[in-house]
């Protein structure tokens, strides 16, 4: 029972830091990446339909996000769902594929960037927080209840407490990475 609490906070705590770091792939940083355009949704003969599956998406440089439709008369569509997402992207187009050029992040832009990233990294740690809180809870319950004595309740908290500095630590170590590329111009 003990370890079964460990091991399902533990879980818990990994899918907030995987939420933590798919978030933080969608921010713009000022590189090209893939993912900024992940949440466009193409109208595709009357469906909306995720872009990648209608368009090879490339990143050829650091500045441009390519976008090569397989079916030549999409071009006008994926143009006008990007348009429509408001992601604050210009995308252009030569007939045959988007383009969509990143400008380079402004010093102000870049400073309120890693503001967003401390953020976000501080409330995946209080998601973290509020998951020990929860195993402790159970932990206290089951030694109430007489199925874990009082030491073995302690040695579980301190496990608890372990494991969640560790986590912790991997989201600071997750933020500081996003913020030095942000930052790196």
């Amino acid at each position: 029972m003990s370890k079964a609490v460990i091991d399902a906070m533990a879980q818990h705590m990994d899918k907030s830091i995987q939420s933590l770091k798919g978030d933080l792939g969608k921010l713009r940083t000022g590189r090209a990446s893939a993912t900024l355009v992940e949440p466009v949704h193409v109208d595709y003969y009357g469906s909306p339909v995720p872009l990648n599956q209608i368009a090879n998406v490339t990143t050829p440089d650091a500045r441009t996000i390519q976008i090569a439709p397989w079916e030549a008369g999409m071009v006008g569509a994926i143009e006008k769902a990007i348009m429509a997402a408001n992601l604050g992207l210009t995308p252009q187009n030569d007939g045959k594929v988007v383009r969509i050029p990143l400008p380079p992040l402004t010093e102000e832009r870049r400073k309120d960037m890693t503001k967003l990233v401390k953020k976000m990294g501080e409330e995946t740690k209080v998601a973290i927080r509020n998951h020990r809180r929860d195993a402790n809870e159970e932990i206290k319950k089951a030694e109430k209840g007489k199925t874990v004595s009082e030491d073995e309740a302690k040695k579980l908290m301190d496990q608890i407490q372990k494991k969640t500095d560790e986590k912790t630590a991997e989201v600071d170590k997750v933020v500081a990475g996003k913020e030095k590329e942000i930052m790196t111009v």
